[in-house]
């Protein structure tokens, strides 16, 4: 579990959305969309600082109209996490948010007009150190190229692409970041290989349209994780038909589960089955539940028998595993303490926390050393 990831990153230029480096050697940043009303402030704001508490490192918000706008403004000076503005069409609005701090334009060039607009546009994120995101999409495919290929396939979506990059190329302007999302994970994964292989900037993926948590969680995590083995990607999102915060929580799991992030509680937990010794399901719902607020990167184990539980436990920062009439707790893989079922999620989470907060101390002192 402490192992680097084996997985080779492509390399890629990187940009930075507001206080975030997308692309070159840092971080897979992990994004989703707000899905408020952007004119009702109070709601977005909540839902923003809701998404930033379960680890967006960026959050997305559709701008449709100038009154959208100027509550962008409003709604920019209440959070701390960049804010990417989705446009279409009008070139004003993008003029509008970038006077108002916007941290990255999400626009296609062809769809917003003449050159001079684009131009305007460029312009306005050239002097205030805006990268532009194109995202194209299957769904919106323009009608020439329908016409061309009779069906979105992964070749239209890439030439696509490369209409919208040859605007900001012929504009000198090499800070963005681009995606060829489909609801089809063949067609998506086509089509962000062949792009990976013809430009240097940084890829935002995601498989669009995804569906519900369960049947959405199922279909990116294939795409996205197809990708991200080829070292493909340097900012995702997961769109899914549920809360916002779960696109945060399922993007955080699948670069756990390929160790290209550590935040948070990486859980290990067995299915539980009749030899368990105490309610794995239980147990790791509440501590799931409980523990949300932790950002700290710990290795658990919550295994319900002694069959896997002991080898679990000695790769784990914690390691519990079911026994009778107590159950043994590993620290740094080796017995620790025994807990019984009566207190065991109190006990455990207490357990949790301590550890969390021994190793935020130990990282303050490392800083304070100046080591």
């Amino acid at each position: 579990m402490h192992s680097p990831s084996p997985i080779v990153r492509r390399k890629s230029r990187q940009i930075h959305v507001g206080k975030v480096p997308v692309g070159g050697d840092a971080p897979i940043s992990v994004q989703s969309m707000t899905n408020t009303d952007t004119l009702d402030v109070a709601a977005t704001v909540e839902q923003i600082q809701r998404l930033e508490a379960a680890g967006a490192d960026i959050v997305r918000v559709s701008v449709p109209t100038m009154d959208a706008a100027d509550a962008f403004g409003h709604i920019k000076r209440q959070v701390s996490v960049p804010l990417v503005a989705d446009i279409h069409f009008d070139y004003k609005i993008a003029l509008r948010v970038a006077e108002l701090g916007v941290d990255c334009l999400r626009i296609n060039p062809g769809n917003i007009g003449k050159e001079e607009r684009v131009r305007a546009v460029v312009s306005a994120a050239r002097d205030n150190g805006i990268p532009i995101r194109i995202g194209v999409n299957a769904g919106s495919l323009e009608k020439d190229l329908q016409k061309k290929y009779g069906e979105p396939t992964p070749e239209a979506l890439v030439e696509s692409a490369m209409r919208h990059i040859d605007h900001l190329d012929r504009l000198d302007f090499p800070d963005f970041k681009v995606s060829v999302k489909a609801s089809d994970v063949f067609m998506a994964v086509a089509a962000y290989r062949q792009l990976a292989t013809r430009i240097e900037q940084p890829l935002h993926l995601g498989i669009t349209e995804a569906g519900g948590l369960r049947s959405g969680t199922v279909k990116s995590s294939i795409g996205l994780g197809m990708l991200l083995m080829d070292g493909i990607g340097d900012t995702l999102r997961v769109s899914l038909a549920a809360d916002p915060v779960e696109e945060i929580k399922v993007g955080y799991d699948m670069l756990k589960s390929l160790r290209l992030r550590s935040k948070g509680i990486n859980f290990v937990a067995c299915p539980s089955c009749s030899r368990q010794n105490f309610d794995v399901i239980a147990t790791m719902n509440a501590l799931e539940e409980r523990l949300e607020d932790i950002m700290t990167p710990l290795d658990v184990s919550v295994i319900g028998c002694v069959v896997n539980g002991p080898g679990e436990a000695k790769e784990s920062e914690i390691g519990l595993t079911g026994g009778s009439p107590a159950n043994l707790v590993y620290i740094d893989g080796k017995p620790a303490t025994k807990l019984r079922n009566d207190h065991l999620v109190d006990d455990l989470e207490r357990m949790i926390r301590d550890r969390v907060r021994a190793k935020e101390q130990a990282e303050k002192d490392v800083i304070a050393r100046g080591e």
